[in-house]
């Protein structure tokens, strides 16, 4: 299967060394390993970050690439990142049932997006979880995944971050609640093309559909802003990365955003900064503007 080796080639990226967390829930699939930061208190409400990995791999390993446990403590957020199911055949490996596309390759049909909501609720029942900023972020798979939950959900997720996913390809009324969207692409991505493909006969957007389809769920205009450059990819020089912004007239809670890495690949090299500036965008977009 040329999607499967592709991906699994991506495992081979780097050599991660384990995590060590100060908490756990268990949903059924082992101990999942939770993130609390250091200045948590009951007393205060926390945002929360769900962190979804790429197919093949594991919320450790994705953690490890992405480095979003180790920014808990400085923006004060709770922090998980679970484990897809093994597929039962092949090379038993981890997945999410996303979309028609990606990556339920052995037709399990798996409800992972019920699975991501009782994580939520399983965090804000341990937990005084800031219920305007519950967020996810999502690689490849994860980020497929991270649209279907927000789709799905729109009344818990405030906002999504997806590096390479895409949205659903088919025509859909817009779900019950506006939610925040950013589309992180690299123009190069050879396994979960920039422009759309298909997988297994199974279409998914481009990078600009998914995140124009999100601004008309969002109520916002589809005239996009171009925005400031940013620098989201250690190997290409500069600020090579575009913003498109999608925020006029928005329903209150909603918004879209592409960040285009211009050259980039399908696993970046990512810059020192890319989670900080991930986590920052999702901070600055709660389910209710203040």
């Amino acid at each position: 299967m040329k999607f499967t080796k592709a991906l699994l080639f991506t495992t081979l990226v780097l050599a991660i060394p384990s995590l060590s967390m100060a908490q756990s829930i268990d949903l059924g699939r082992g101990a999942l390993p939770l993130t609390v930061p250091s200045n948590y208190s009951a007393g205060t409400p926390m945002p929360l970050i769900v962190l979804l990995h790429g197919y093949t791999f594991s919320g450790e390993r994705q953690d490890a690439y992405m480095g979003f446990s180790k920014l808990a403590d400085r923006y004060g957020f709770l922090f998980v990142a679970p484990d897809g199911n093994k597929e039962p055949g092949g090379d038993e490996n981890r997945f999410w049932n996303a979309s028609p596309a990606c990556c339920d390759f052995f037709g399990t049909e798996v409800d992972d997006s019920a699975y991501v909501a009782n994580i939520i609720e399983e965090v804000k029942g341990d937990y005084n979880v800031d219920p305007n900023r519950v967020f996810l972020i999502g690689h490849s798979n994860g980020g497929f995944m991270s649209y279907r939950a927000a789709y799905e959900h729109s009344g818990t997720i405030a906002a999504i971050a997806s590096l390479a996913g895409a949205n659903h390809a088919d025509e859909r009324s817009a779900p019950d609640s506006p939610v925040h969207v950013l589309q992180i692409h690299g123009t190069e991505d050879g396994t979960i093309a920039y422009d759309g493909a298909d997988i297994q006969g199974n279409a998914y957007p481009s990078a600009v559909e998914s995140v124009t389809r999100w601004a008309e769920y969002n109520g916002c205009s589809t005239d996009g802003g171009e925005r400031e450059l940013r620098d989201l990819d250690a190997s290409l020089e500069g600020h090579e990365s575009s913003v498109l912004s999608f925020g006029q007239g928005c329903k209150i809670g909603g918004s879209s955003e592409l960040w285009t890495i211009d050259g980039g690949s399908h696993v970046p090299t990512l810059s020192e900064t890319f989670s900080e500036q991930v986590v920052e965008w999702l901070m600055a977009h709660p389910k209710i503007q203040f």
